[in-house]
């Protein structure tokens, strides 16, 4: 009887910690699966990163640019999708034909930044006309002379986002007045870094993305001040024009789009959110991008806790949005 007591025993704490192993490794099996923008990116795995430390939950953050997340988004492969620009129409019809619906959050701030190598010593300011005659579709501009006689006659290699890029739809939009309307001859990448690599090896180099991608490399670097008109003052990208309003057009709100099924029965994916909400003005800092204001913050959770799906921008691209009247547009 000793014996059967002890195997009933032996099975039962194998069986505990059988069950025990298995509870913990559905407790690991839990995750949180993003991808999109490479602008907001640095964001989202920052606040990844710091969230991870308190729960036993794994994110994932990918990189494939705004369209390409919004494609994986609307399929459900993701939980959350980083756009540095709004969803379009097709992503729209995509997702609703797919009953993915979605909650639109803005985040922060962005600068789109114009750039060139930092031995360049002859440009300080390009007018939005100027930025056109170069990066318009069919422009013939090759060299900065042509841009301005004011110039020296040097070759301008041209670097900028692909068109899966929501930094692409944004510039494109405020700079050419239609979105993905660019030129095609230039060396492009959703990897910015690959832009600051094309732009520090090459003198007569030129690439525009977001602030933070420019912060890090400024000792190779040199922004571009933006004049709205030909002969106009320009204004050099940073959090205090970003938010005074005078850097246009070039300045703008990034988002992360929640899918609206996973926030409400996934408990971590409501937890990862509420959690990036609440810390994203001390790590949106830290990684050079521009924090809303409290109160756009305050009306941004209160959005996410009313878990309203929807995007207040019906499926266009818009420059110069203020962020408490987009969630006013959503019904």
């Amino acid at each position: 009887m000793r014996t059967t007591l002890l195997k009933a025993l032996t099975i039962a704490g194998v069986l505990s910690t059988t069950l025990s192993v298995a509870n913990t490794a559905l407790a690991a099996e839990k995750i949180i699966k993003i991808d999109g923008s490479s602008t907001v990116y640095p964001i989202t795995e920052a606040v990844a990163e710091e969230f991870q430390k308190s729960q036993k939950v794994k994110v994932t953050v990918g990189e494939s640019g705004t369209g390409g997340g919004f494609k994986k988004f609307c399929r459900g492969e993701t939980d959350i999708s980083n756009a540095s620009r709004p969803i379009s129409q097709k992503e729209i019809d995509a997702c609703k034909e797919a009953g993915i619906q979605y909650i639109e959050l803005p985040i922060a701030f962005d600068a789109i930044t114009v750039v060139v190598n930092g031995k360049n010593d002859w440009v300080k300011t390009l007018s939005v006309d100027e930025l056109k005659k170069i990066w318009q579709p069919g422009s013939s501009v090759k060299s900065w002379k042509q841009v301005n006689s004011a110039f020296p006659d040097k070759a301008i290699g041209l670097y900028g986002p692909g068109t899966a890029s929501g930094t692409f739809d944004y510039f494109t939009e405020a700079i050419n007045g239609k979105s993905k309307a660019s030129r095609t001859d230039y060396t492009p990448s959703e990897d910015d870094n690959v832009l600051v690599q094309g732009v520090t090896g090459n003198v007569g180099g030129m690439a525009y993305f977001g602030l933070a991608y420019f912060e890090e490399n400024k000792d190779k670097l040199k922004a571009v001040a933006v004049a709205s008109k030909a002969g106009g003052q320009g204004v050099l990208p940073s959090a205090a024009t970003v938010m005074d309003g005078t850097y246009q057009p070039l300045s703008r709100p990034i988002f992360i789009y929640v899918n609206a099924t996973a926030a409400a029965f996934k408990p971590e994916v409501k937890a990862f959110v509420n959690y990036y909400l609440e810390n994203a003005p001390t790590l949106v800092k830290e990684v050079k991008y521009v924090p809303l204001t409290t109160e756009d913050y305050t009306a941004v959770k209160d959005h996410f806790k009313a878990m309203k799906p929807g995007t207040g921008f019906g499926g266009k691209n818009e420059v110069g949005i203020k962020v408490k009247d987009l969630i006013s547009r959503i019904k």
